[in-house]
């Protein structure tokens, strides 16, 4: 569960926090950065007929498993996109959902007693803390506790940010105590530290009575926190909105995506600017993944307001020619290293002109979009130049990480693909035919000449990517400040094929496609790499350099399955095929994090999730292409 600010809730079916990530509340203190966790969860227990039954779990260092609630639970689902537990207890049947307040650092418990023949009491034990998202809290802190019979506030330390419990009816009994050695298994399995200590202040109990919910409350927010019933009721009308625009005929798995498409979008700072944020649990909002993930997450659900205002916000970052990469966590100036993120923007704008001619928006973008092809033209950061001898566009110098396949460790590159990388240029043409466009129908016979020069250039140019001997494209020419040719057989080539501007013939699109469905594809997205590479990593495992190690040199990645679906529907023509190699994703709803679709998969089968358990560019590279292929499909 999110709350727009970057702040998040989230956690087991069986109620055993398994991440350092996991929590009640995890709140956003400097929007959508400065992720703190409050409350890692509310442990929970009963009494029914005489019994006291445990609902928590917990593993704790060595192997231990404290408390096994998740035997009694009948059943779970999500509705509206709210997880729902329903626990089962004699002939008493007790439902639980957490959930989030929108735009606020609130956390709700619900508990509802659905059946019942004798009367039921809860107790709830709130279990806390006060640490960065990417870090564990050990020993014991001096919490300043202060609480009457229906709250308890906290506050860690002088400074820090206080933040309140609460129940809706019942009360609270003040029992300090801290538990120590919880286990995180998940981290332990990325070879982190993985051991948590946390304080409980005490316990909340409540009565229950049939069908009379009780809600207990966590808010790190100054003002009272908006009813319960409220908030629920609100969550659901926009749950309701985000599905209204799809086609009548999208399958559910389809209509949760698009639920799921508003846990990315994210306030920027105190003004209402809005961005997206990569990726939960732990990326911030990065340019290129914003961009990528813009069309599916706004513009395909009819967002338009929501998709010009991310333009613009993003426009207003423009530096050097360049949009940020990303924006750190504690709040620094942005990074810029990143040469495909400002191009990406032209099709994000262009994805968002073809569904709603937007007259104000080209005229206040069209200058910052001019400003971009002159720096790209005459040089900016990290050596991003249009070369003079063919007018591609060249990235790179040592020890940087400009594209998508970024990964690094100290100062060690994987993939630096420096020279003339091939989605690059893909992008910089398809650049270039939306300036000339936007140039063209602005009357602006100066920059409309400019761009026509550059893009004929390169588009003559282009054919150098064509590796006859291979039947597909060069992943990188003129590689590492010379003339070599880097022929491993890379997913980047089929973004030449997706992307509207493309140079290749019919006969050269359609052999990338297949050469990426022969040797990338699996059913969860395509291989960084080849299998049949020396090079080729399987699976994605170990410890922080192992993982990076393998990030791009065989890791499959669930967003590129987008483009390859678009691309083998440009050169086969049959949107219902196209569409199948999309249905496999289906199945990712219920895998790693439920309802949603996750970064990367291991390369061999069988292809396990790995990375962000939740990513914007891969939920909104599968829902977009769906649903562009299904207005393709002829009525029957």
């Amino acid at each position: 569960m999110t709350n727009g600010l970057g702040g998040f809730a989230c956690g087991t079916v069986a109620g055993a926090n398994t991440r350092r990530y996991h929590g009640f509340l995890m709140a956003s203190l400097s929007p959508p950065v400065g992720r703190t966790l409050l409350v890692a969860k509310i442990e929970s227990s009963v009494q029914y007929l005489g019994t006291e039954t445990d609902l928590s779990a917990n593993e704790f260092a060595g192997g231990a498993i404290s408390g096994q609630g998740f035997i009694h639970l009948e059943s779970f689902t999500v509705e509206d996109g709210i997880p729902v537990w329903r626990y089962a207890l004699a002939d008493a049947l007790l439902e639980q959902r957490i959930f989030m307040a929108p735009g606020a650092n609130t956390s709700y418990l619900r508990l509802e007693l659905l059946r019942a023949s004798a009367p039921l009491r809860v107790t709830l034990k709130p279990l806390i803390a006060y640490r960065d998202y990417h870090s564990h809290g050990r020993g014991a802190q001096s919490f300043q506790l202060e609480a009457d019979a229906e709250q308890c506030r906290v506050q860690a330390f002088a400074g820090a940010r206080p933040y309140r419990l609460s129940i809706s009816q019942g009360r609270y009994s003040a029992a300090p105590a801290w538990y120590w050695n919880f286990w995180h298994r998940m981290e332990a399995e990325r070879g982190l530290d993985a051991l948590e200590d946390l304080l409980t202040p005490g316990t909340f109990a409540a009565d229950l009575s049939l069908q009379r919910p009780v809600y207990l409350v966590a808010t790190a927010e100054t003002p009272a926190p908006a009813p319960g019933d409220e908030v629920l009721a609100a969550l659901k009308a926009a749950s309701q909105r985000l599905t209204a625009p799809l086609p009548r005929t999208a399958p559910a798995w389809i209509r949760a995506l698009a639920q799921t498409s508003d846990q990315f979008i994210v306030r920027r700072g105190e003004a209402v600017a809005y961005s997206i944020l990569a990726g939960y649990p732990w990326f911030t909002d990065w340019g290129r993944d914003t961009m990528i993930a813009l069309p599916g997450l706004a513009t395909s659900l009819r967002r338009y307001d929501l998709a010009a205002g991310i333009l613009r916000n993003y426009a207003g970052f423009v530096d050097r020619g360049m949009l940020p990469n990303c924006f750190p966590d504690g709040g620094e100036p942005p990074q810029y290293n990143t040469a495909d993120a400002t191009l990406w923007m032209f099709q994000a704008l262009d994805d968002y002109l073809q569904a709603k001619p937007d007259p104000d928006l080209v005229r206040d973008l069209f200058p910052i979009l001019m400003t971009i092809i002159h720096a790209h033209a005459e040089g900016t950061r990290y050596g991003i130049h249009v070369d003079p001898a063919d007018g591609l566009l060249h990235t790179g110098e040592a020890g940087t990480q400009l594209t998508w396949m970024d990964a690094k460790h100290g100062d060690e590159v994987f993939t630096p693909r420096i020279g003339k990388p091939v989605e690059i240029n893909a992008l910089w043409l398809n650049a270039l035919e939306v300036a000339v466009r936007l140039a063209s129908a602005g009357r602006n016979v100066r920059e409309k000449r400019f761009c026509e020069s550059l893009l004929a250039r390169a588009g003559a140019s282009f054919a150098r990517f064509w590796n006859e001997e291979r039947g597909c494209l060069f992943d990188v020419i003129d590689a590492d400040g010379g003339s070599a040719l880097d022929a491993r057989i890379r997913p980047n080539q089929i973004l030449a094929v997706s992307l509207p501007c493309c140079t290749l013939s019919q006969e050269q699109m359609r052999a990338v496609v297949d050469c990426c469905g022969h040797e990338l594809l699996t059913s969860h997205g395509l291989r960084s790499l080849s299998p049949k590479d020396p090079g080729y990593i399987g699976r994605y495992w170990g410890d922080g350099r192992q993982r990076d190690a393998a990030y791009h040199m065989g890791t499959v990645w669930g967003w590129l399955l987008g483009p390859f679906a678009r691309a083998h529907f440009r050169v086969h023509g049959d949107a219902r095929l196209a569409q199948s190699f999309l249905e496999p994703m289906a199945q990712q709803l219920n895998s790693a994090c439920l309802g949603s679709i996750g970064e990367i998969f291991d390369g061999d089968a069988p292809h396990s999730a790995r990375g962000c358990f939740a990513q914007a560019w891969s939920v909104a590279e599968i829902l977009r292409s769906w649903i562009f292929l299904e207005r393709k499909i002829p009525a029957s």
